[in-house]
């Protein structure tokens, strides 16, 4: 069936790693990536890492696959001599008796942490109002994170949070790999100090003409001339295509000012994903189509958007943004949210791979 194909790209996606945004090959110890500006992505067992333009690093660990109770422990750190690290825990609330769990679990006092046998008191329990996130969860003292980082990089380490006769269990399988990355990444292997941090650059969107996309095509574009455009554009992908007489396989255009124009078609279609392939052109012959993506899901003013599941569960997605600065549509965003380890929804955490701040109308 035409557009049915797999997309190559998402079968990276089916492994959980949404490894389309942010793969990114390490670099020798020591050494920055050789582009920061890429991001950076590395994955060991049952924990990851994700580092964006900035050299802002968050490492992810989360339960073994056979665990009851799912778990994840988020360690965020800054580029820069010195930076402390941050962390939070969330625990899994995927379905409903680990939700009911994970309830019973919250608030002051509750959930205590236990290191290799040893309890090491109650972690401090964080509303949507209290953390600077949004987000909630629990937050460990510096005491408590001090014990779960000199634990962590050891053979069978034992890291748990226990409530009432509940015991969710972190893995430490690939924690000692995931946390030597980040001190690769930012730099702090061999050194007295470390990499400094990154400005997070400054993106202007230019002015939206505030229309739609619709089947019209820019003015003085016929239907031969139309059929030659569509031609040369899906040579440009390698896909399947939708029949040109089909509603998916019809052409969709957006002004977006100065003779440029958005021109859109779905490209593929999966189990539980799909994307639009999108190119700026010229509204005038010779057209030269710019492929911005094949992995779009929606545009609207001045912005495209990308949203794709890890898997049917959605408990792992991955999300990319570009924006339309009055010449091209330059990335503003690209994101996972880990691995699919039914915590939550959506995913457990926003694992950035590239930040800007988008100024402008």
């Amino acid at each position: 069936m035409h557009g049915m194909r797999s997309h190559p790209v998402l079968v990276s996606a089916l492994r959980g790693l949404c490894a389309w945004l942010i793969a990114a090959a390490m670099p020798a110890a020591g050494a920055p990536p050789t582009d920061p500006l890429d991001g950076l992505y590395f994955a060991h067992h049952d924990w990851e890492l994700a580092c964006d333009n900035t050299r802002t690093c968050r490492a992810a660990g989360y339960q073994a696959d056979d665990a009851a109770l799912g778990v994840s422990l988020l360690l965020t750190r800054a580029a820069g001599a010195g930076a402390p690290v941050q962390a939070r825990v969330a625990l899994g609330e995927y379905d409903d008796e680990a939700e009911a769990a994970a309830i019973r679990a919250q608030g002051p006092g509750r959930l205590v942490l236990w290191v290799d046998g040893r309890p090491l008191g109650a972690l401090a329990w964080l509303t949507s109002r209290t953390d600077q996130n949004g987000q909630g969860g629990f937050a460990l003292s510096a005491p408590q994170l001090q014990a779960v980082l000199k634990a962590l990089p050891r053979p069978k380490a034992r890291i748990e949070f226990r409530h009432g006769g509940q015991v969710w269990r972190l893995s430490d399988r690939g924690a000692a790999a995931v946390l030597l990355k980040m001190d690769e990444a930012q730099g702090r292997i061999g050194t007295a100090g470390a990499l400094p941090p990154l400005p997070v650059p400054m993106l202007r969107a230019a002015r939206d003409p505030a229309q739609g996309s619709s089947p019209t095509p820019p003015p003085g574009l016929g239907p031969k001339a139309l059929a030659a455009l569509r031609e040369a554009l899906l040579k440009q992908v390698d896909l399947d295509a939708f029949p040109p007489d089909s509603e998916e396989g019809q052409l969709l255009f957006a002004p977006l000012g100065g003779g440029q124009w958005l021109v859109s078609t779905l490209c593929w279609r999966g189990a539980y994903n799909e994307g639009h392939c999108m190119w700026v052109i010229n509204a005038r012959a010779p057209h030269e189509p710019r492929l911005v993506t094949d992995l779009a899901s929606d545009y609207a003013a001045g912005v495209i958007t990308s949203f794709q599941k890890g898997r049917g569960l959605a408990d792992c997605v991955a999300h990319e943004a570009w924006t339309w600065d009055g010449r091209t549509f330059a990335r503003s965003h690209a994101s996972a949210s880990g691995q699919c380890k039914l915590i939550a929804p959506g995913g457990a955490w926003e694992l950035p791979t590239w930040v800007v701040k988008v100024v402008g109308p």
